[in-house]
């Protein structure tokens, strides 16, 4: 399905609510192909994508990702006590698909899970005296592209990092080797109800800056 890019950018939202109908392997390789395309550094491509549709390795998955949604929701919504009313009930509708994907993962027509080879990375910022992001780079263009291509095909998808908490259990379950680490998870399928659609993001004049980081823009 042809779409303008920048459409299918300023509608990519977070679709957790998946039917389970499966995704034909033509729309699954265009997916993919997405991803190939993204850059990386060096052009090493230190990255693979494991498409999961095993029923059995999905319900092993969705067992591992379950409880750690539960634990990051319950302290969210701690956090969130005392706001009022019109800045809490978004959020709930937030946390109550959230709650649904939990529940229905294993459901998912397809999961597609991106690891990464740190050996294999430009990870230029390895040695600085914080956290690094660097090695992010080459493999998070990837995970970006088959997104957007998900829009483009009508499937909805989201973006989770919950399972690294249990990263070993992830890699056991899908046989990744020991040197590989898992940088995401996305569910994909086509939606339930409308799927992707507008979304509300802050814009240039709060996220850009002229020439010096306290510069404004434009």
């Amino acid at each position: 399905m042809a779409i303008d890019l920048y459409e299918a950018m300023s509608t990519l939202r977070a679709v957790r609510k998946l039917r389970t109908d499966p995704i034909p392997d033509d729309v699954l390789e265009r997916v993919l192909q997405a991803a190939c395309w993204a850059p990386t550094g060096g052009n090493q491509q230190p990255w693979k994508v494991v498409v999961v549709t095993d029923a059995d390795r999905k319900a092993a998955l969705q067992a591992i990702y379950r409880p750690e949604w539960q634990k990051y929701a319950a302290t969210f919504l701690e956090r969130m006590e005392g706001q009022p009313d019109e800045v809490l009930a978004p959020w709930k509708r937030v946390m109550s698909a959230g709650d649904h994907l939990a529940d229905h993962l294993h459901q998912a027509p397809a999961i597609l899970v991106f690891c990464a080879n740190p050996a294999a990375m430009a990870i230029t910022d390895a040695k600085l005296d914080r956290v690094s992001l660097v090695g992010g780079g080459s493999v998070y263009p990837a995970v970006q592209n088959a997104m957007l291509a998900c829009v483009a095909e009508g499937l909805g998808c989201t973006l989770t990092t919950l399972h690294c908490k249990r990263e070993p259990e992830v890699k056991a379950v899908l046989d990744i080797p020991d040197a590989w680490a898992t940088a995401a998870m996305v569910p994909i399928g086509y939606p339930v109800g409308r799927g992707h659609g507008p979304i509300t993001r802050k814009g240039p004049d709060r996220m850009a800056a002229r020439d010096v980081f306290d510069g404004t823009w434009p």
